[in-house]
């Protein structure tokens, strides 16, 4: 009897245990692969400093995403860059978990910069996502970029959620915001969140209205694969990492995949989701958001809006990708070593797999050799690139005098587009030069109204319309040249408005402009590096300004150097920086006053000789010391 009882119990326990086993593994799938209804995607825009990080560091502590030790200040900002000045420079993906009303959901965040430099960081993000978070600082009010981010929303026709910020601060102005914000969306007081990101006030109301209010992904998981690449980073044991949303299909570790646009076939080694760090997983279904690692060695292979799909059931069209980057400022950026070249290109590349608005092109310099020409979206972005090759890549490295993009007419009816003004035709074939104009929109205080009207005519700016926005606040739209607001203008916007003016923009085309091919000459020897395409009517101020500041940089020699502004052939100003002389006569103490001149009509001599072959080092601070005339 023993025997079959035993082997009865044994039976029925090998049942249980494997119809368990079943459980627990469907239970897993089921809390790792929400389904599509269950997923939410959205990102946070705002205007700089609004408090959008610290509002993403709440909702990592609502859901429990992170653990306490892991939890710290602006924890999706992690560049040290990004925790020095205090903003945003990268968009910042991570999922969370949200159980609401018994279900479990899969919240996909994408943190977002604000400042106008960093806008396609947003586009990449809004492309990804079916709703948006508008941030409003309750002390500030609608700024120029909380429009500008919140048209590029709209325009993806994402749902807008506002939620208005710092509402337990003295300034907070709760009922004026809320009706801008009303004025601005169109929608319903009782719609917009009253938070306060930094003690955590109203911010469990986010999260549900999140799952209430944003649709869920719309896709076929039967469908072939296509995923759009947002975003992507190199790692130097992995190679290139690839962040992607699914927009319908599945992927799953190994199997074979193809970039559309370029072509090429991987293996996927490894998918997963992106938390803090990356947790791999079996397989992204449609609606998700992951990383993919396939063993990618070479940049140029993965472009940012590629669509990866199956290499066995390929998708008959690619993802309508966002739209392609257009650099509004060029830099030249050369190696302090000129061995260093290749190292620096490297870099360059593995840059700008993690940045895509930075765009190169080989280019050379009398002065300076072999380096590239750099597009950015604006000063602060190179400002960045500069010191994250410095940080990221040990890259020392010299900037140029940065400058717009020129569209210039030759007498024999060709267009040359022109990055930088070694470029320029010889001045008797060019016929006419236009160059890039802007719509500029500020927003300000009224009592601040005339020194930002004065700054922005200085700058060559027609008033084109004016908008009360409250009784204190006021909307100036500008057209004015690209090249005016390249350099100072807006630090000198905050130093005018005290900090309360915002500043947005968008090209609008080219027009005819008057401009004139600035030169620095060093000891008669033209310094490429430095010269400048300006307006006729600031040339003259501007090189004498240029002149003197080159004075102070460039370190005496044995020789006087003279250095020179110069349009064409035409000298227009100069300034002279002393030899460093020698007392010869100090030995002569007595005797006839020949003996003093003939040591020094020798040591004239020998001055002359020197400066024939000498060789004038300019620092390299010489290089950005225009940005810093005043």
């Amino acid at each position: 009897m023993n025997g079959p009882l035993s082997k009865n119990r044994a039976a029925k326990l090998i049942i249980i245990f494997i119809s368990t086993k079943f459980f627990i593994n469907s239970l897993e799938i089921n809390t790792i692969f929400a389904p599509m209804k269950q997923i939410r995607n959205f990102c946070i825009i705002a205007h700089i400093d609004h408090g959008k990080s610290t509002l993403a560091d709440r909702l990592l502590e609502q859901t429990h995403t992170l653990t306490s030790r892991e939890m710290e200040a602006q924890v999706l900002d992690s560049m040290d860059l990004e925790k020095e000045k205090g903003i945003t420079i990268k968009s910042h993906a991570i999922q969370m978990k949200y159980i609401y009303k018994g279900e479990e959901y899969t919240l996909n965040l994408i943190d977002t910069p604000g400042h106008v430099d960093f806008s396609y960081e947003v586009s990449r993000a809004i492309a990804s996502c079916e709703g948006a978070l508008l941030v409003v600082d309750a002390t500030q009010g609608i700024q120029a970029q909380t429009i500008s981010n919140l048209y590029l929303a709209l325009g993806h026709d994402l749902e807008i959620i506002p939620v208005l910020n710092k509402i337990d601060m003295d300034a907070a102005m709760v009922e004026e915001v809320k009706d801008q914000v009303v004025d601005l969306l169109g929608c319903k007081t009782d719609d917009i969140l009253c938070v306060s990101a930094k003690t955590g006030l109203g911010v469990e109301e986010i999260l549900p209205a999140i799952i209430e209010r944003i649709s869920a992904p719309q896709g076929d998981e039967n469908a072939p694969l296509q995923a759009l690449i947002f975003d992507s980073v190199f790692n130097s044991f992995r190679g290139i990492i690839a962040y992607f949303k699914i927009i319908n299909g599945v992927i799953r570790k190994g199997e074979k995949v193809k970039f559309f646009n370029t072509g090429k076939e991987y293996e996927a080694d490894e998918v997963g989701i992106l938390q803090l760090k990356m947790c791999p997983r079996d397989e992204i279904r449609t609606g998700d958001v992951g990383y993919i690692i396939s063993g990618i060695k070479t940049a140029a292979e993965v472009k940012v809006g590629d669509t990866i799909t199956h290499v066995e059931r390929p998708s008959a069209t690619a993802i309508a990708g966002f739209e392609e980057v257009k650099s509004m400022v060029f830099a030249g950026i050369y190696p302090v070593e000129t061995d260093d070249y290749e190292d620096l290109r490297a870099s360059i590349e593995k840059l700008q797999l993690n940045d895509a608005s930075l765009t190169f092109v080989p280019e050379s310099s009398l002065a300076l050799g072999f380096g590239f020409r750099c597009g950015f979206l604006g000063l602060l972005h190179m400002e960045i690139i500069q010191e994250r090759l410095y940080r990221e890549f040990n890259m020392d490295v010299i900037t140029t005098v940065p400058n717009v993009s020129y569209k210039v007419y030759t007498t024999q009816g060709e267009a040359l587009d022109v990055h930088n003004p070694s470029g320029l035709p010889a001045p008797t074939l060019i016929d006419h030069i236009e160059e890039p104009y802007i719509t500029a929109q500020i927003i300000t205080k009224t009592e601040y109204y005339g020194l930002v009207m004065k700054l922005c005519l200085d700058k060559r700016g027609v008033l084109k319309n004016e908008h009360y926005l409250t009784s204190e606040r006021v909307e100036l739209t500008f057209t004015m040249p690209l090249a005016e607001i390249v350099f100072d203008f807006y630090d000198k916007l905050k130093s005018v408005s005290r900090g309360y003016a915002s500043f947005d923009y968008h090209v609008t085309g080219f027009a005819n402009a008057d401009l004139v091919k600035l030169d620095i000459l060093l000891n008669g020897e033209q310094v490429d590096a430095l010269s400048c395409l300006i307006y006729r009517g600031n040339a003259y101020d501007f090189g004498r300004r240029m002149c003197e500041k080159l004075k102070e940089l460039i370190p005496r020699q044995q020789f006087d150097i003279a250095v020179q502004a110069a349009i064409g052939a035409k000298i227009i100003a100069r300034e002279t920086i002393k030899a460093l002389r020698k007392d010869v006569t100090s030995k002569c103490y007595g005797g006839d006053i020949t003996r003093k001149r003939k040591l020094l009509e020798k040591q004239k001599k020998g001055k002359k000789r020197m400066r024939q072959v000498g060789n004038v080092e300019v620092p390299q601070q010489a290089f950005l010391a225009v940005l810093k005339l005043d």
